[in-house]
């Protein structure tokens, strides 16, 4: 009897350290995001505690501001545009790359990815230096296409996996029944494969969102970002403002987060043949 009771003890004792150590950790990342939100409704001009009084001035400011609304509009748009090509090219690599007769598979998936390894600013420098001579610096397309270049390893990496569980005897069955590649890839292979192309596409819209070192070498004026926004309210001048936006940011984030578990799900029930 003392020997189980003795391995319930240990077990217990291991189970409430593992979530103390958990719980430390976790404040351990998330202690200097939590620490910007209050002083986004801080009265006072300064980035420091104790707060001054309650005050949304700095939303208000943020919201109202041709600047910040301009920067807005490009992220959306510079995002939206950015994740239509890296999803459109992403799925066709990943495609492609799941074949098991696709030659140098090896070599090419470690090439696709590299933008996720390679230092950022190595990767803007290599970026200016091909976008210059052809015209692409200070353009919307330029940064469009960086920025495409960058998420279309997140699509790659989402939908290999997702292919890696698909059932090819499906095509062969739909092949069989006189459909043809388009059909089949329209009909079976991309509802099954639809939640991890999204999981993938938003992973990559938040890689634009959040770009700022690409933008700051190919991006002119016209081009600012909120990210580059708030870089230059740092650089320039310390601007209250920033930690509201920032604040804005990290909800943005807590919600993308929320639907990729949720898109993982679906990947996940999709790959068990439940929807």
């Amino acid at each position: 009897m003392t020997e189980p009771r003795n391995r319930v003890l240990t077990e217990c004792i291991a189970s409430r350290w593992v979530r103390v150590h958990t719980a430390i950790v976790l404040f351990f990342l998330v202690a200097p995001i939590l620490a910007i939100i209050p002083l986004s409704f801080n009265s006072g001009s300064y980035f420091s505690y104790p707060l001054q009084g309650f005050s949304l001035r700095w939303y208000e400011q943020a919201l109202t501001s041709p600047d910040w609304q301009r920067s807005l509009l490009n992220s959306i748009g510079i995002g939206a545009a950015s994740t239509l090509i890296a999803t459109c090219l992403g799925t066709l690599a990943a495609l492609g790359l799941s074949r098991s007769q696709f030659p140098l598979r090896s070599i090419i998936m470690p090439i696709i990815i590299s933008p996720m390894i390679v230092p950022i600013v190595v990767v803007a420098a290599g970026f200016y230096l091909i976008f210059a001579p052809l015209g692409l610096v200070n353009s919307y397309p330029g940064v469009i296409f960086a920025h495409a270049a960058l998420g279309t390893p997140f699509v790659v990496i989402t939908v290999t996996a997702s292919l890696l569980s698909f059932d090819q005897s499906l095509l062969r069955a739909a092949s069989g029944l006189g459909a043809t590649p388009w059909i089949a890839f329209r009909r079976v292979t991309l509802p099954l494969i639809t939640p991890a192309v999204a999981t993938g596409s938003v992973f990559a819209f938040a890689t634009s969102f959040d770009e700022v070192i690409v933008i700051l070498f190919i991006g002119g004026p016209d081009q600012r970002t909120v990210p580059r926004q708030m870089w230059s309210g740092i650089r320039d001048s310390i601007d209250p403002s920033i930690l509201a936006v920032a604040t804005m940011l990290i909800v943005f984030a807590v919600l993308l987060f929320a639907s990729i578990n949720w898109l993982r799900g679906r990947a996940a029930a999709a790959s068990r043949g439940l929807v």
